[in-house]
């Protein structure tokens, strides 16, 4: 919608259906400190500056729905695997009337009319599109452009807006205000270093991998399709094409999946799939650019080894818009900068869906509003009532902040006090995913980037209880005492090798490194325990956490060594079960098929 269309709207008729919030107070619904370390405050955004407002309203019955997943989570309940339905979950999201009807009556006295509205499947989220001047007079407050000096990014942002004090009770957040998130890719090094990058360590011959099965000693330097296979005892699965099961993946930030570079990926490491390709879908206008020059190494990663690895099973490739840098200057961009409300928007009004989903993209969980965590955590977890297992990188510096080299990390607190403290990585910290850390080598170790720890934002969740007591109950008395939340969700949950993966990228063998490689590997497996549960006919597994946690955790690879530094520590040590860096440890195949097949 242009600005055009404001020109058009009736004064007369706004004023008149303003009569209910005349003289209304203003109260501060939101605020925050400060920008996040690294925004800079400029100028005053464009008045003329179309931005979308997504106003979030209550969801009164969501813990009625979490009841519901934490029973067909629970493999020891009756109603393991009796996922719900899309409407079902719609319903179980849905806003009060009372709500719809306040924050339609305050859109209308702005002028709005209904067709100016998008509204999610569930009601529970309202989109609008609004120049910045419209924007600060409904909430009573300022826009400015803040600059990242970092990376150049720029986005039109505020640190607290207001909201007529009636509509308190009715509006969850509105966004974008005061999410700072850069919502980065998790490559710890962006290590695009041509195939020359491995290391010395001897290439030939076989050594013993973790399920005690002999794997090509080049796995060592090299991670492909055949050592992930070999690695975790999957050498001869053949899954299905045709029985129902689909493996998704999510792109972000221009990140373009080139096709080009799939095929010479599978010409090489999996030759059976030359000539098969993904389902694209676009969200929220986004593209999948087929420049050579375009393609990414984030996507062309994901896709290569996540459908490489789930072949014939078919793939889906979401492309999420939003590419950083905005030009402030460029009236009619909009900068949202939010895409998981969107990506969630887009696949909750879905009825159709993979049933295991990737995301390698993140930030650290204090530059993202609590309030926006905890509702887009809510619609994670609406998936996983639905049957969707979705799974997070962990992040990629260790207990850091952000910058790859420990030495110089600098982990400040970002609420006025900045003291020094671990920085957790959200999504990973929302308790309704599957976090995956980073391991490297034959014997597995932890790979020093790998993220982890505890969110300070989510409580522990009942079912990591006993794990990750028994960890803290390791820990030397004292050991990095208020740097960390010990009540917090731990993070990861397990882990898969994240080191020298092997791609195509813009027509050239290379290699990449981190958590950006584990999350796929590690769906990748629970997407082939999906096609053996539907050929057994049974449901698919949903969220992962429960399972994992009771019983799941006995076939994977338990990793005890290795450590995460960061914050001028040297961070958490990998050990004996459940750890704050590897999680569980890694998919031992035919271990977990085992136990699938039996619950």
């Amino acid at each position: 919608m242009r600005l055009s269309l404001w020109l058009g709207l009736s004064l007369s008729a706004a004023l008149a259906r303003a009569a209910p919030y005349k003289g209304c107070q203003h109260k501060v619904k939101e605020s925050i400190y400060g920008p996040p370390r690294g925004w800079v405050k400029q100028s005053p955004a464009p008045p003329n500056h179309i931005i979308e407002l997504k106003i979030a309203l209550p969801q009164p019955n969501f813990s009625v729905l979490e009841q519901h997943l934490w029973e067909v989570s629970d493999p020891d309940h009756e109603r393991y695997g009796d996922h719900l339905s899309k409407e079902e979950t719609d319903a179980l999201m849905a806003p009060h009337q009372d709500s719809v009807d306040a924050v339609n009556e305050w859109l209308a006295s702005h002028g709005f009319a209904e067709e100016h509205l998008i509204r999610s499947s569930a009601k529970d989220w309202v989109t609008i599109r609004v120049p910045v001047s419209l924007a600060e007079e409904m909430l009573d407050t300022t826009y400015h452009v803040y600059h990242h000096a970092e990376t150049g990014d720029s986005v039109v942002r505020t640190t607290s807006y207001s909201l007529p004090e009636i509509l308190h009770e009715h509006v969850d957040l509105i966004q974008p205000t005061t999410m700072f998130a850069r919502f980065k890719a998790f490559k710890s090094t962006l290590h695009w270093a041509g195939a020359d990058s491995s290391t010395s360590t001897p290439s030939s011959g076989t050594i013993t991998g973790p399920a005690g099965n002999q794997v090509d000693a080049s796995c060592n330097n090299t991670i492909t399709l055949t050592c992930l296979r070999q690695l975790y005892n999957a050498v001869g699965y053949q899954t299905s094409a045709t029985n129902g099961n689909k493996f998704g993946l999510t792109g972000y930030l221009g990140q373009y999946a080139n096709i080009d570079d799939l095929q010479m990926f599978f010409q090489d490491q999996n030759p059976a799939a030359y000539g098969s390709n993904f389902t694209f879908v676009s969200v929220h206008g986004g593209i999948n650019n087929q420049s050579i020059a375009a393609a990414g190494v984030e996507a062309d990663l994901d896709t290569q080894f996540g459908f490489g690895l789930t072949y014939p099973t078919p793939g889906t490739f979401y492309s999420t818009y939003g590419e950083p840098p905005y030009i402030p200057d460029a009236l009619e961009t909009t900068n949202t900068n939010e895409p998981y409300s969107y990506w969630l928007d887009y696949v909750l009004s879905m009825s159709d869906l993979p049933q295991a989903i990737s995301t390698s993209y993140g930030d650290d969980e204090q530059t993202v509003p609590y309030s926006y965590a905890v509702r887009a955590c809510n619609g994670f977890a609406a998936l996983g009532a639905r049957g969707v297992s979705i799974l997070f990188s962990s992040g990629d510096y260790g207990v850091g902040d952000g910058d790859p080299d420990p030495a110089t990390q600098q982990c400040f607190t970002n609420d006025g006090r900045n003291v020094t403290a671990f920085i957790p990585e959200f999504p990973a910290s929302c308790p309704y995913v599957t976090s995956v850390g980073g391991l490297v080598n034959i014997p597995e170790t932890a790979v020093f980037f790998s993220g982890g720890g505890f969110s300070n934002y989510f409580a522990r969740p009942s079912y990591q209880d006993t794990a990750v007591q028994g960890y803290l109950d390791k820990l030397a008395p004292g050991t990095y005492e208020g740097l960390y939340n010990p009540n917090g969700r731990g993070i990861p949950d397990v882990s898969a090798q994240a080191y020298d993966f092997l791609i195509v990228y813009q027509g050239e063998e290379g290699y990449v490194a981190g958590t950006s490689c584990s999350s796929p590997t590690f769906a990748s497996f629970i997407s082939m325990l999906n096609d053996a549960r539907i050929d057994a006919g049974l449901p698919t597994l949903g969220f992962l956490n429960p399972f994992l946690y009771s019983t799941g955790y006995t076939a994977l690879n338990d990793i005890t060594e290795g450590n995460n530094p960061g914050c001028g520590t040297e961070g958490f040590n990998a050990t004996i079960g459940w750890d704050p860096i590897t999680g569980f440890g890694s998919p031992n195949f035919e271990k977990l098929k085992e136990l699938v097949l039996a619950v």
